[in-house]
């Protein structure tokens, strides 16, 4: 008689997709034991929470002030110590001659292991290598109800034989990652992609926790996951949403298909492994629960959605209570103004129309009939008798205001009046309204349209403006956003009869050009090779370069795509290079 096979081992596993807030350690304490209070209520046997909970994601230079890292140590052990049964993988920052991100394993009222991150991101956005040295010290597996358990963090997950590789092939039959990973436009698919990756070559299953909010420019989408042993998706959490799901996952007997495979022979020993002291609890009988993973949403849906959550996280977490506005009538401020709403309700939005004598009636209307679609308070200040002071008190040492000079004091003199609402009431912020292809050109008015607190759409180029605003109609089933707003051509209204296609190409031309210049870094010569036309490059590019020293001063604002303007794209304002 053939012997029974055993039992697949199963786990529970509470993924905590967290929205933790920067340097607030005590918040972000109570946040982990909430989650952890949820999780262990309903029988789960590990709780996974983000990369660095314990402080918030990204530390930023608080990581260097030694009474920080003391009191999030601290932190830690409160955590630790409201732990039972259920295991919790919980983010912090490690001590001893150097700082190290870190990850704490967690039972039974005490710290009963720790793992050091391996590999420390320095590109893009991220700047790990300027507070955390790498971990070097050996790794160990933990057995949790029978199950051994590796852990990695973030950036340990990218390299193909990297921790999760040599934790399945040491022995590891699931695999936690913690991550503060920030969205862009379609990262969830290259994550997921990854990681499936990883779990296929390392033969064990991967649970996938990453932290959710806003953080200045950067958004955290979520979208935690599980796959199995075969790289197969097993579950997936929401995008943009606080969640702690539950999941039971089977690990399944991978020491066979180690040996089959020419990849699992790697002169890897098998791991030491830490009893931390806890059983399973005995699964129901029958099919796992296992939670439908949650669809995706679309590319220009998790855009918005990306730029909600970011205006509500900065607005909020940085202790401001309303939003103002100028609302012209046009598209950039229009969109602006369905966002702020979304993120912090009608009541908490104002929205100003600011006409000067250059205002078209049309666009004074497309104003009004926004602002009443979305129930936000409007109001109209005209500029003209300021802008005809500005205009009468340059005169006489400057000769009278033409061209630029005129145009850009109307902008100026908007910029002044929603800053000065600011200072009479309590808890306002300004939100500008200027669009990543305005700002990389230059088209836009320093201490003018600039002045405010965050840039909401500032990272958004002007054909995905419009792709946002159709997609707020259609998901309304009306129109919030007027169809004029979308079918007028494009203008500041600074001169008469004036439009944005006098002054830069059609956005059809300048938006490729600038992706291909910004975001990929290709040099003017490239460019050309690759169609675009010499002398718009020419002109594009000098534009972008000058304009480098006026994005300087302009406000945060969230990042949508692979290279946004701040964090990301880090270029001299002095630059001579010609290339």
């Amino acid at each position: 008689m053939r012997p029974s096979l055993p039992a697949v081992p199963r786990l529970r596993v509470a993924l905590c997709q967290l929205n933790t807030v920067v340097g607030d350690l005590d918040g972000n304490v109570r946040r982990i034991l909430a989650a952890y209070e949820q999780a262990e209520a309903a029988g789960a046997d590990l709780a996974v929470f983000p990369e660095l909970a314990i402080t918030g994601y990204p530390a930023e230079d608080l990581l260097l002030r030694p009474g920080f890292v003391a009191d999030n140590r601290a932190a830690l052990d409160k955590v630790a110590a409201g732990t039972g049964r259920c295991v919790a993988f919980v983010g912090f920052v490690d001590a001893d001659r150097d700082l190290r991100n870190a990850a704490a394993v967690c039972a039974d009222g005490a710290v009963v292991g720790r793992y050091h991150k391996r590999l420390l991101p320095n590109y893009a956005v991220f700047d790990e290598q300027r507070y955390f040295t790498a971990g070097v010290r050996p790794i160990s597996l933990f057995d949790v109800g029978g199950v051994r358990v590796g852990v990695s963090i973030c950036e340990d997950a990218w390299a193909p034989t990297g921790p999760i590789y040599q934790q399945g092939a040491g022995g590891a039959e699931l695999v936690v990652n913690l991550n503060a990973s920030p969205y862009y436009r379609g990262r969830h698919v290259e994550r997921e992609r990854m990681i499936a990756t990883r779990a296929e070559d390392g033969h064990c299953a991967i649970v996938y926790v990453n932290q959710v909010g806003g953080q200045d420019e950067l958004v955290f989408d979520g979208g935690s996951f599980v796959v199995d042993d075969r790289g197969e998706l097993v579950t997936r959490l929401p995008q943009f949403q606080e969640q702690v799901a539950l999941v039971d996952v089977d690990v399944r007997m991978t020491f066979r298909t180690r040996l089959l495979d020419p990849r699992g022979r790697a002169a890897v020993e098998p791991l030491p492994v830490v009893d931390v002291g806890t059983r399973a609890i005995a699964p129901a009988e029958g099919r796992p629960d296992v939670p439908a993973p949650v669809e995706p949403l679309g590319p220009v849906a998790e855009v918005y959605e990306a730029l909600v959550l970011g205006t509500r996280d900065y607005v909020h977490k940085n202790g401001f209570t309303d939003v103002v506005i100028g609302l012209s009538g046009g598209i950039d401020s229009s969109l602006v103004t369905c966002i702020a709403a979304d993120a912090l309700g009608a009541d908490h939005v104002y929205t100003v129309a600011m006409p000067s004598r250059f205002s078209s009636e049309h666009s004074r209307r497309d104003a009004g009939r926004l602002a009443a679609n979305l129930a936000v308070d409007h109001c109209e200040v005209a500029i003209e008798p300021a802008h005809a002071a500005f205009r009468e008190m340059l005169t006489p040492v400057a000769g009278e205001p033409t061209g630029l000079t005129d145009e850009n004091l109307q902008p100026r003199v908007r910029g002044t009046l929603l800053m000065a609402l600011t200072n009479a009431n309590r808890g306002w912020l300004v939100l500008t309204t200027g669009n990543k292809s305005e700002l990389a050109v230059g088209y836009s008015t320093l201490y003018g349209d600039t002045a405010g607190g965050f840039a909401v759409i500032s990272d958004v180029p002007k054909l995905l403006v419009y792709d946002l605003c159709r997609l707020i109609n259609e998901r309304a089933g009306r129109e919030i956003i007027p169809e004029s707003v979308l079918t007028k051509p494009p203008s500041a209204e600074l001169r008469p009869d004036q439009r944005d296609d006098q002054s830069l190409p059609p956005y059809e031309a300048l938006d490729p050009l600038l992706a291909a210049y910004v975001e990929e870094d290709m040099t003017r010569t490239e460019l050309v090779a690759a169609g675009h036309d010499a002398a718009l490059v020419e002109r594009i590019t000098r534009l972008v370069d000058v304009a480098e020293y006026k994005r300087r001063q302009n406000p945060p604002g969230p990042r949508i795509s692979a290279k946004a303007f701040g964090k990301d794209r880090r270029m001299p304002i002095t630059n001579g290079y010609d290339g």
